[in-house]
């Protein structure tokens, strides 16, 4: 790949494939992935590629990363590392920075990160930067998937533009299509190869070509009419739960003030067979997609012209969270111990925005602590997956603090324990001993072998 005789042979011989070509590439798994952005998306997808007998070439800005791939080492927790090396070993797997590489790949998929700016606007930087440096290595025959969650319409108005600026045509040229990611980090259930893609193309021929793709690495493909549905249904699964998520948040707040456990009552309901699923109340939102997506959706209804009253709502109560748990820690250290939050030391339990991963995007844990701090609270944190925090946009100021070691550690020093991710592999027995006050936004504490006093531990 690092020959320029090479790569000229490969882009001449691929340069007159036809779609039948391409598509029997695909099939017989001879085609060559190119996989853009290797983070929490991108190196699972990569990996489910090789394991089903293609060659991939992933490709990132991070030479960090790239190093660590083509060591077989993984950065990402859930992520094994023998998932990596035995593929790099067999050479189905190669990391690269260098984006002549996409010349010689038959599919290019974008995996990377869509956020938003500080109005909660989309910021499609990233993804306008990558088209931009796929543009000079576009080739006849070429199919490009966005994967990055995204508003209905982007993928044509934007994507395709800027891919269109050497002069290939979306539909005659090279393949277009949207296929939304629906990972779920740290699910074991439900591994990417185990989820249903849906396929959005632009034109018949790539909504052939990229369901073809899917169809050879998992369970079942879903094609809809359009780039746009696609896009809309990834928005949509994840306003669902936004949605759900902050009326369940509310309905903790409601029964708390009456006396009534909300967990106890969603164990009950969820008995029932039809009707009803379960969603958990918690600290705050987080992950990449369930605390952006929806304003996704809310910018692009304001284009048009349309409210989105119910997902701004549920934006605003989401939100809210953080502040009306230390506002609860606020209260019980002042009504058991007539003690301020101001001065006192808080040892909060888990960074990671859910359990069993090493993911702090868009974490509630970081506004706890920005919260707590401000309110002059002394605050340390432990979680077994974060050894240190990272560099994150907005909260860049706490990045370099590192996890309490709880080993010959009392808690008894800390005037409050803060649980906001019950990650497995913390020893709530352990962690709580001596601890007089506990802050629990998880049930945490109920479900373990924890025994403690009523007194000691307030949900929140």
């Amino acid at each position: 790949m690092e020959s320029v005789d090479i790569v000229c042979c490969q882009k001449e011989t691929n340069k007159s494939m036809s779609h039948q070509d391409l598509l029997k590439r695909i099939t017989d798994n001879t085609a060559i992935i190119g996989v853009i952005g290797m983070g929490y998306v991108g190196l699972p997808l990569a990996i489910t590629f090789a394991d089903k007998g293609f060659s991939v070439v992933g490709l990132d800005v991070d030479p960090d990363k790239v190093k660590s791939l083509n060591a077989g080492i993984s950065y990402i927790r859930h992520v094994p590392g023998e998932s990596i090396s035995r593929h790099v070993e067999g050479d189905r797997i190669n990391a690269t920075i260098d984006f002549t590489a996409l010349a010689d790949v038959d599919a290019i998929l974008i995996c990377v990160p869509t956020p938003l700016n500080g109005n909660r606007e989309p910021d499609l930087s990233y993804v306008e930067s990558t088209a931009q440096m796929i543009v000079p290595h576009l080739r006849e025959g070429h199919l490009i998937v966005l994967e990055s969650t995204t508003y209905p319409g982007c993928t044509d108005s934007l994507l395709k533009p800027i891919l269109e600026q050497g002069g290939m045509k979306s539909g005659e040229d090279f393949y277009l299509a949207y296929s939304p990611e629906r990972e779920d980090p740290g699910n074991p259930e439900f591994a990417t190869s185990r989820i249903p893609k849906v396929v959005g193309g632009d034109g018949a021929q790539a909504l052939e070509t990229a369901t073809a793709l899917y169809d050879q690495i998992v369970v079942g493909t879903v094609p809809v009419s359009s780039m746009d549905v696609a896009e809309a249904v990834k928005l949509t699964e994840n306003i669902f739960r936004s949605v759900n998520i902050a009326l369940v948040n509310e309905l903790k707040a409601i029964y708390e003030k009456i006396g009534i456990n909300i967990w106890e009552v969603i164990e009950a309901a969820k008995t029932k067979p039809f009707g009803y699923m379960p969603f958990y109340p918690g600290p705050g939102l987080g992950g990449h997609c369930i605390p952006i997506d929806p304003f996704y959706l809310s910018w692009r209804a304001k284009q048009a012209g349309e409210s989105t009253r119910f997902i701004e709502l549920a934006g605003e109560i989401n939100t809210a969270m953080p502040e009306k748990v230390i506002n609860t820690l606020e209260q019980a250290l002042q009504d058991q111990f007539n003690q301020p939050l101001k001065g006192a030391s808080i040892l909060l339990i888990g960074l990671a925005y859910k359990k069993n991963v090493d993911d702090t995007r868009e974490s509630p844990a970081f506004s706890l602590i920005e919260i707590m701090e401000t309110r002059g609270a002394n605050v340390q944190y432990y979680d077994p997956h974060i050894p240190e925090i990272p560099i994150t946009r907005e909260y860049a100021h706490l990045a370099g603090r590192r996890s309490l070691d709880l080993d010959g550690k009392n808690n008894a020093d800390f005037d409050a324990l803060l649980i906001c991710t019950d990650h497995d592999a913390i020893d709530f027995v352990k962690i709580t001993e001596g601890q007089k006050l506990i802050i629990d936004t998880r049930d945490a504490i109920s479900r373990s072998e924890v025994t403690l006093n009523e007194n000691q531990v307030v949900r929140a």
